[in-house]
């Protein structure tokens, strides 16, 4: 047996956001299927793929969106180790939990320096509440990571100007649009106060009027006079908000009034 996949999900329930799938591969096929009862006892969230080698794992790795990889590390032919160093060519990032009866400190050394999520030995049934527990928390962080990314991108490819600032003013992260607005790169920003992007009489303004109100309600929308390297000036259309960490998200853009210098 090549492959054994559980029943998927009655789409009568709607479609889950937290459902994981697990691609499990052990050269045991019957051990694989005993592994897929216990962890779909463990928690409903899972579905099982298994496969009995390397290659077909590969497989289907390419031919489903599969949220982990357990595999065992003695497999003939190829082992638990070579097939994480398959995976992480196309697929760096993916959780892969090795899970395995015959490993060694030497083998847990080898799979960490190759990248390997989490390292389990085979044992009682009380090792797959483990697996299950080490699955999920790997698929969440991997989960959380991917979130953090896609708002990245979508910052880095605004257009608006966006910027965030830390509890002391200072620009922990600056897109590309909101540097070239000013006529920075956006390293030249990081870590500078934004003190920097106004003029001397616009600064005591800002103390006094701006953050108080962004302070109290959580946001402030307006105009302002930001400063540019060279020196000149534009009118910009600016939002400020709060974040929970004490720091301020900034967006800018130029008023399509603006006359662009002084």
């Amino acid at each position: 047996m090549d492959e054994v996949a559980s029943p998927p999900a009655d789409s009568s329930e709607g479609s889950r956001t937290d459902e994981i799938l697990v691609l499990h591969v052990d050269d045991d096929a019957d051990f694989a299927d005993l592994a897929t009862t216990f962890l779909e006892r463990e928690s409903d969230v899972f579905e099982t793929v298994t496969a009995t080698g390397a290659a077909r794992g590969v497989e289907l790795l390419a031919e489903r969106d599969v949220d982990c990889v357990v595999s065992d590390y003695d497999m003939p032919g190829t082992d638990g180790i070579e097939f994480l160093d398959m995976v992480r060519e196309s697929w760096p990032d993916l959780p892969f939990i090795l899970f395995t009866g015959t490993g060694s400190e030497t083998v847990a050394g080898r799979a960490i320096s190759r990248g390997v999520t989490d390292y389990i030995r085979k044992g009682g049934r009380e090792q797959y509440t483990l697996l299950a527990n080490r699955i999920e928390n790997a698929v969440e962080a991997h989960r959380a990571e991917d979130r953090v990314y896609e708002a990245y991108r979508a910052i880095e490819t605004a257009r608006e100007g966006i910027a965030i600032l830390d509890a002391d003013g200072e620009f922990a992260y600056v897109n590309d649009e909101y540097a070239d607005l000013y006529g920075y790169e956006p390293h030249e920003l990081t870590g500078e106060h934004w003190e920097r992007l106004y003029r001397e009489e616009d600064v005591s303004a800002v103390y006094e009027d701006i953050m108080p109100t962004v302070q109290e309600e959580g946001i402030w929308r307006g105009r302002t006079v930001g400063k540019r390297a060279d020196g000149t000036t534009f009118v910009e259309d600016h939002s400020l908000a709060t974040t929970e960490s004490g720091g301020i998200v900034c967006v800018v853009r130029p008023a399509a009034e603006s006359d662009s210098t002084t």
